[in-house]
């Protein structure tokens, strides 16, 4: 314990300083500890979307100008005979709380798009008849995100 005493009261008077860096965001937050998220560009080839869905990977992205804002986020999508289909789409319009007449079942968070097809919270492990399920905390992040008007782009 002496020992440990005496090195630390030798070392006492140095001082250590954190190693500089170029920051990713000039400019921008720079928080020790945190590491910083770099945007990246949208799966989308439609630079104009604000919501991207890729089918083929069960991922979707918010997006600003060609830039991801959030995701990707967990989907599910049409099963065989209800596909979502490939398209660039607007937003028609949104419900907080939807109650779909058609399957009898509520749709939470309901963003539609493509006719009616919708984002809205579902279970993201099982096929749906066109919309695109979502956890609550991303389709709730859609829901704030978009309006209506706003372009969507569903891939393969």
């Amino acid at each position: 314990m002496a020992r440990v005493a005496a090195l630390v009261a030798a070392a006492g008077s140095v001082a250590v300083a954190p190693a500089a860096a170029e920051p990713l965001f000039p400019g921008g937050p720079d928080i020790p500890g945190v590491p910083s998220v770099v945007p990246t560009a949208s799966p989308c080839p439609v630079v104009e979307a604000r919501a991207c869905m890729r089918l083929s990977t069960n991922e979707a992205w918010l997006v600003d100008n060609g830039r991801v804002v959030f995701g990707p986020t967990p989907i599910s999508h049409g099963m065989a005979g209800f596909e979502t289909p490939p398209a660039v789409t607007r937003i028609s319009f949104k419900r907080e709380f939807h109650w779909s007449t058609m399957h009898d079942a509520p749709m939470r968070w309901a963003t539609f798009f493509n006719g009616d097809m919708a984002f809205h919270v579902g279970p993201v492990t099982s096929k749906s008849h066109g919309c695109v399920r979502m956890t609550e905390d991303g389709a709730h992040r859609f829901f704030d995100y978009l309006n209506p008007g706003d372009i969507t782009q569903v891939i393969p």
